[in-house]
Parts: C-alpha cells; sequence; structure tokens
C-alpha cells in the first residue's frame, strides 16, 4: 500500500494521503518519475471516494510533487525537490523575520498554522 488513513484521526482523509505520499517523496521511497495509483484504485484500495484523492493529487501537483501526464497518470515529478528547497529557503527567511521582529519561536510557528489553516477554509 502507497499510503495508510486512520479512519479515527482528526486528521482528514485527503491531508493523510497527501502527507503520507509527500512524505514519502520526501524520504526518497517515491522516486522522481514513479506513477502513482489512479485516483479511483488507490481510493477503492484505501475505502475513501474518489474526490478525496483527487483532492489529495491535486494538492501533490500544486506544490510541484507530481505531475499528471495524461493517460501515462500522476508521476513523482523532478521539480518536487526545488519546490522543497524553495521552500525551506522561505521558511528560514520567515524564521530570520520573525526573530528581528522580536517574535518567540512558539508564537513563529503560531501564526504559520494560522496561514495555513485559513488558507484551507479558503479552498
Amino acid at each position: 500500500m502507497i499510503v495508510e488513513v486512520d479512519p479515527s484521526s482528526s486528521v482528514p482523509p485527503y491531508e493523510q494521503v497527501r502527507a503520507g505520499i509527500a512524505g514519502r517523496i520526501d524520504d526518497g521511497s517515491l522516486p522522481v518519475g514513479t506513477r502513482l495509483p489512479p485516483v479511483r484504485t488507490l481510493a477503492t484500495d484505501l475505502g475513501l471516494a474518489a474526490n478525496t484523492v483527487a483532492r489529495a493529487y491535486r494538492e501533490l501537483e500544486e506544490a510541484g510533487l507530481v505531475e499528471t501526464a495524461g493517460r501515462r497518470g500522476t508521476l513523482v515529478a523532478a521539480s518536487g525537490d526545488a519546490v522543497r528547497r524553495r521552500a525551506a529557503a522561505a521558511a528560514a527567511a520567515y524564521a530570520e523575520a520573525v526573530s528581528a521582529l522580536g517574535i518567540g519561536d512558539g508564537e513563529a510557528v503560531a501564526l504559520v498554522q494560522a496561514a495555513v489553516d485559513a488558507r484551507r477554509a479558503a479552498r
């Protein structure tokens, strides 16, 4: 199984799928070019609605971790590493900026979480 979903978790299933696949891409167990299962197949395997898996794939694509290649399906993208480097650089710049403003680590992380939550709610 490419990823597992815990139905008792407070984390939404699409986020569990997204995070699970992103983690496997990040740790190299899903290398560049790996073909992910079709949405319907993975949804059936996990006991989820196809739209749930489609949302996870869409978010992975928006993050640059996967790309949809028509009939070839959804593949792990080569740009994922570059995207993660850019995200890490942005995070480092944020850490410097909030530190210069005198904001503590806990509050800085809470601000990021609030921004992520607001973005998710806006979708």
